[in-house]
């Protein structure tokens, strides 16, 4: 399932959604232009890597990390979520409180994809433990809005409009179900899926704490 818009109108117009993904896009391009040698070196000095944040060491890439994506598809997979979501979490938040939202859920993501791993050598890149803490938000909020996604079975696709709470569920389902496959057979995945795992977790937990009175 992809999603393709959702039926939320919003109040405010989402500047800080507009600005994180700009944000995102240009630190990607400007990393890529430097060639595949510069590109790994970004990665491994500003990636969250688990034990050496677990020594105390490179605590700043915590939130460094976020900025960083691997491909075109993990940038583009990320700001389409972002944009597609974000702004009624902005909307019902106000600018300046989205921000602490989003860097703090990135944040409490990333705990908990070290404490699945803290031995781990491999960085962790993506926006995704953010995006994944506004996941979470609006299922809380908003889980009978509608979201136009589009449906593939092999050969066959359709667009069909579903509820959030079913969306963002089985997204959900998935990955705590590949995290926790993962976590059993001892095998460290390509995608931080405890990272997505806590920050959806951090995003529920945190949102009314966020949201405008």
């Amino acid at each position: 399932m992809f999603p393709l818009k959702d039926e939320n109108p919003t109040e405010l117009r989402p500047h800080v959604t507009y600005m994180l993904i700009a944000a995102n896009a240009i630190v990607f391009l400007c990393s890529i232009a430097l060639g595949p040698d510069h590109f790994v070196s970004i990665v491994q000095g500003y990636g969250a890597i688990p034990s050496r944040i677990v020594h105390g060491s490179d605590v700043h890439t915590l939130l460094t990390s976020m900025f960083l994506h691997a491909g075109w598809i993990h940038l583009i997979g990320n700001c389409w979520f972002l944009y597609i979501f974000g702004d009624n979490i902005e909307d019902v938040c106000g600018h300046a409180r989205f921000v602490a939202f989003y860097f703090t859920c990135g944040i409490l993501a990333h705990f908990l994809h070290i404490a699945s791993n803290t031995s781990s050598t491999i960085p962790a890149i993506g926006a995704s433990g953010a995006i994944s803490g506004i996941l979470g938000a609006y299922i809380l909020l908003y889980p009978k809005a509608r979201v136009l996604t589009l449906v593939t079975l092999g050969y066959f696709w359709r667009i069909v409009r579903v509820p959030s709470i079913l969306f963002l569920g089985l997204w959900f389902l998935l990955q705590l179900f590949n995290g926790v496959l993962g976590a059993a057979a001892g095998i460290t995945a390509g995608v931080a899926y405890w990272a997505h795992i806590g920050g959806f977790l951090a995003g529920i937990a945190l949102i009314y704490l966020f949201k405008k009175k």
